[in-house]
């Protein structure tokens, strides 16, 4: 079982992450939605897409832009369509 952890909290967990470039791509459905807000972030890679951004909100404390996803890749990364990985502190436990 993989586990992203921020401020003392389980933020996703999943047997079922695909790992790109080291990040783990966590299910939707297998991230605490209620830690997510929504962000204007965006950025674009030149192999997946743009991506989007979530910022975290735990227990009043924000880690801004510290989750993303691609909405729509490209073929190649078709694999992590629905999914969100995370960075900015965010501690991956395998």
């Amino acid at each position: 079982m993989v586990r992203a952890i921020w401020n003392g909290k389980v933020i996703a967990e999943s047997a079922d992450t695909v790992v790109v470039e080291g990040n783990h791509y966590f299910p939707r459905d297998a991230v605490n939605a209620g830690y997510l807000k929504d962000s204007d972030m965006y950025s674009v890679c030149p192999w997946k897409g743009q991506a989007g951004y979530h910022t975290l909100e735990v227990d009043g404390k924000l880690n801004v832009d510290a989750a993303w996803f691609y909405r729509e890749p490209k073929t190649r990364a078709k694999p992590i369509e629905n999914r969100i990985a995370f960075w900015r502190g965010v501690t991956i436990e395998e």
